[in-house]
């Protein structure tokens, strides 16, 4: 099936799938989550105070969460770009398109205005790192696959829900805990949209859709990883728990396999079951990857937690 065709077969699909959505999600306002109270002028033109560490609550680790949380949602020109070439503007699917744009576009507003009201962060350095992440840009490497795109943003709608609603936690900040939820809940809407197209593709083509869900999974990178210094905040967001490889299997990876059924699947033909069987392998691999990770991260908190004694 050509990717013009299955954009017209999913068509019906993307219909129904967005009254749901727009049935179901509930509008909410930035400026509702945010504590304006607490604000001050910071230095520059308008002679305020500069910021400093101690003008900060959080820790280190819960900074470096939100800083790559918000990054990750300043790169929505470049996401918007890609699913409105990839989807088209037209019929229901550019109604989502922009409908999704708009609901994401709260996302960086809200948690921006939290950041610098709160002073949790520094204003010049997180305004630098957005000049250079936005400057680099955002191309994902299924850009110009439909089920692909479609396979990989139901997985990556998800691990972002499960990474804002575990930063809100780490906080200790009951403020930025109800806003990352509500940025959360916005997720896991995508996730059920997209997951539930992708779930029509699999019905249309079971092999070529089988093969494109095990090549995310097996090759899945979440878009910030071109963030200045991701690797060292995602190793310190793994310990914390915002994010593992845990997480990443049991809560994010299996359950949407479990809605697609791609186990059970009959009348799979050569290629298709390949594929399933080069998923299943990958699965029980990246299974014994988190207890390896889970092993390394006990030992390290009993290390640590022997010195703080």
């Amino acid at each position: 099936m050509t990717q013009t065709q299955m954009l017209l077969e999913l068509e019906q699909v993307v219909e129904e799938n967005l009254n749901r959505h727009l049935t179901v999600a509930k509008d909410w306002f930035p400026h509702e989550y945010v504590p304006w109270s607490d604000g001050r002028n910071f230095d520059g033109p308008l002679n305020g105070d500069p910021w400093s560490p101690e003008d900060s609550k959080m820790s280190d680790v819960a900074r470096s969460a939100l800083i790559v949380n918000l990054l990750t949602e300043d790169n929505l020109p470049s996401y918007h770009h890609e699913i409105a070439i990839l989807f088209g503007r037209d019929a229901a699917w550019g109604d989502w398109v922009h409908r999704w744009t708009a609901e994401e576009g709260r996302h960086g507003i809200a948690i921006r205005d939290y950041l610098l009201t709160s002073r949790a962060v520094d204003p010049v350095q997180l305004e630098q790192l957005r000049m250079q992440h936005m400057s680099t840009g955002y191309e994902s490497a299924h850009s110009e696959d439909l089920v692909r795109s479609l396979a990989y943003v139901s997985f990556q709608e998800l691990a972002t829900r499960v990474s804002h609603r575990n930063t809100g936690k780490i906080t200790d900040d009951p403020v930025a805990d109800q806003l990352l939820a509500r940025v959360a809940a916005d997720e896991n809407l995508h996730m059920i949209f997209y997951r539930n197209l992708l779930k029509g593709a699999l019905e249309l083509s079971p092999n070529a859709t089988m093969r494109a869900i095990t090549d995310v999974v097996t090759t899945f990178q979440m878009p910030g990883t071109d963030i200045a210094g991701f690797q060292r905040k995602a190793v310190e967001m793994a310990i914390a728990g915002v994010y593992d490889l845990r997480q990443h299997r049991d809560e994010v990876v299996a359950p949407v396999l479990r809605f697609w059924n791609v186990f059970e699947i009959e009348g799979l033909d050569a290629e298709g079951e390949q594929a399933r069987t080069e998923l299943s392998d990958f699965m029980d691999e990246l299974d014994r990857q988190a207890q390896r990770f889970e092993e390394k991260r006990d030992k390290l908190q009993a290390r640590l937690a022997a010195r703080a004694g």
